[in-house]
């Protein structure tokens, strides 16, 4: 048989499949124009993405920063869904997947010099003030991250961890979010705007999204795993690497880039949605760990604190 021939049967298999005729689409292919770079990544879209508020230009460099950033979040939440979806995962899959996400990371991490050292602080901290109440908290993907990769319970307020247990509704769960501390008083309940705001555009898609992942979060995929690829050393060094990553290093990065620019002269400015963000951002505080087995007692107590 010719490779024109294999090719032919295979086109037919394909368009039969779906009752669709094979010679309607090699037709089309006579009149459709050939794909263009530009046009296969809508380079003219991306491009006009970009809507400062201020004409000061550095806003544009943090407006550019922040939508790589969720082009990395959405690669990332793609790759987790790959093994959340997987019934067949095993331990070569899992680690592989757990390096392209911590590789994602170690982007961001890195990347954070463009936003640390490349804007001018004056600047920054004008066209900031038109930015209020807008909050980086307010990453819907990266909470989605957060849901996906470990259980609730490890997202709790660590000052709540104790009330709540593993059979708790998502509604009260999600009342005691950690980064719900950066909108909420508890001793009154009231919610910041910042807050109320992201909850009436996420609350209901972040509790569907939690049910799937229930039981489908990178940990406790892990932990259904067979005993000798739970025990799998590369796997484990995956494991850790990436909360390591994610939850130190990426999250002290953003945190020394936010000290650079909110903490001038010993004076600490509010962030623009309102939060404590020192004790909000920093992991010594609320010690976010996805997967609390992998680390030692000793580790769990020392986290973020010998940076």
């Amino acid at each position: 048989m010719s490779l024109d021939s294999k090719i032919t049967n295979q086109l037919k298999e394909k368009y039969t499949a779906i009752d669709q005729d094979l010679e309607d689409h090699l037709e089309g292919l006579l009149y459709s124009k050939p794909i263009t770079y530009w046009e296969y990544i809508q380079t003219d879209a991306l491009l006009n993405l970009q809507l400062p508020r201020t004409d000061f230009p550095d806003e544009m460099v943090f407006i550019m920063y922040h939508q790589v950033t969720e082009l990395l979040f959405k690669m990332i939440l793609s790759e987790i869904e790959q093994v959340a979806k997987n019934e067949y995962v095993d331990a070569v899959i899992f680690t592989d997947k757990i390096m392209r996400v911590s590789r994602y990371f170690d982007v961001l991490t890195s990347s954070f010099s463009i936003m640390k050292d490349g804007m001018d602080v004056e600047q920054y901290n004008k066209f900031r003030q038109t930015l209020t109440p807008a909050s980086g908290f307010q990453s819907a993907q990266y909470r989605k991250i957060e849901f996906a990769s470990t259980e609730l319970i490890n997202l709790i307020d660590k000052r709540f961890r104790k009330t709540i247990d593993r059979n708790s509704s998502y509604e009260n769960a999600f009342e005691h979010l950690y980064w719900q501390a950066a909108g909420k008083d508890y001793k009154t309940g009231k919610k910041t705007y910042t807050l109320t705001v992201f909850e009436e555009k996420y609350k209901e898609e972040f509790i569907r999204f939690t049910k799937f992942y229930y039981e489908n979060n990178l940990w406790s995929k892990f932990k259904s795993l067979p005993k000798e690829a739970q025990e799998n050393e590369a796997l484990i060094k995956a494991m850790r690497h990436y909360d390591y990553t994610v939850n130190i290093k990426w999250v002290m990065a953003h945190y020394n880039t936010a000290n650079h620019y909110l903490n001038i002269g010993g004076e600490t400015a509010e962030a623009t949605g309102g939060s404590e963000w020192v004790k909000y951002m920093h992991p010594k505080y609320q010690k976010r760990i996805f997967f609390p087995e992998l680390w030692t007692k000793q580790e769990i107590e020392d986290w973020g604190i010998n940076i």
